[in-house]
């Protein structure tokens, strides 16, 4: 095992001069630099010796490092094959790293952790290429992949996204769809002097731990995650004109307003004002409808 060395400038500096790396902008690559928060990190993901951890978009292996130095086994999916070589030079000395050369969302996440840790749930950390964080997240928790944490750097509004609540200009199908699978945590902001190149935004660690079981009961997920889209879709439209104009909902509009109606809400409200168990419910009443 070698000790962490990247984290710091100098060395991230002189790595990228020894391979006279380019930075890959369609692969949103943001080095971080910062000791501090790589630290806050690894605690905030709570990682033992008896944890494999999924870490996505490795970059030089700055973070991976600390991850080898905390885990059992850390598995680093990289998409830019440019990186390759230098991971292979940064994490030469931990034998506990595997490296794949591949797209995360192109790849079988069930399977990996099915074949490289007996299907037993890991935790994932990441410094997440921006552009592709929701469908990352959302990949791993629709996909039904055995994941016990996800600690990520993300945009900062993203993860104000991620843990807002009703009535609150951030909250929407984000907000609901994260907080129906995990509990979300914001460990700390991260500026951006702490990543090389600096990103033009404020980015933000947050935790989101699995729930065991989701915090409602929704008959049918698929149902409630359409009405969830259909009340977001349209912001300023009445909850009852966003669900009565969606393609993916056949309900009569006559439906729709009485189902609102039970909830107690006028037909006036709009999604927004809506918390997750209210949306369970509305798409439960809705449900009951079809048969």
């Amino acid at each position: 095992m070698g000790k962490p060395t990247l984290g710091n400038p100098q060395n991230t500096i002189e790595i990228l001069k020894k391979y006279q790396f380019s930075f890959q902008k369609k692969f949103g690559q943001n080095f971080l630099i910062d000791t501090h928060v790589l630290d806050k990190i690894i605690r905030a993901a709570d990682i033992g010796k008896d944890d494999m951890v999924l870490e996505i978009g490795p970059g030089i292996g700055t973070m991976t490092q600390y991850l080898a130095e905390a885990a059992g086994k850390v598995i680093a999916v990289e998409i830019d094959r440019n990186l390759i070589p230098i991971l292979e030079d940064t994490l030469g000395s931990y034998e506990n790293v595997r490296i794949i050369n591949e797209d995360v969302l192109k790849l079988d996440l069930r399977k990996l952790v099915q074949d490289e840790n007996g299907g037993k749930p890991v935790k994932v950390v990441a410094n997440l290429p921006y552009y592709i964080t929701t469908p990352i997240i959302m990949g791993l928790f629709e996909g039904d992949v055995p994941v016990s944490s996800i600690t990520v750097m993300v945009q900062k509004e993203v993860a104000e996204r991620m843990k807002s609540g009703p009535g609150n200009k951030d909250y929407g199908a984000l907000s609901l769809a994260v907080q129906y699978y995990a509990d979300t945590y914001l460990v700390a902001n991260v500026p951006p002097n702490c990543f090389m190149p600096r990103p033009k935004v404020g980015s933000a660690v947050i935790r989101l731990t699995r729930h065991e079981r989701p915090p409602v009961e929704a008959e049918d997920e698929k149902l409630m995650f359409d009405i969830i889209r259909a009340a977001f879709n349209q912001r300023r439209k009445t909850l009852a004109n966003g669900l009565n104009n969606s393609d993916r909902l056949d309900f009569s509009k006559e439906t729709i307003v009485n189902a609102i109606e039970r909830l107690g809400k006028g037909t006036g409200v709009r999604g927004e004002a809506l918390t997750l168990k209210e949306f369970a419910d509305l798409s439960n009443y809705l449900a009951g409808t079809r048969t």
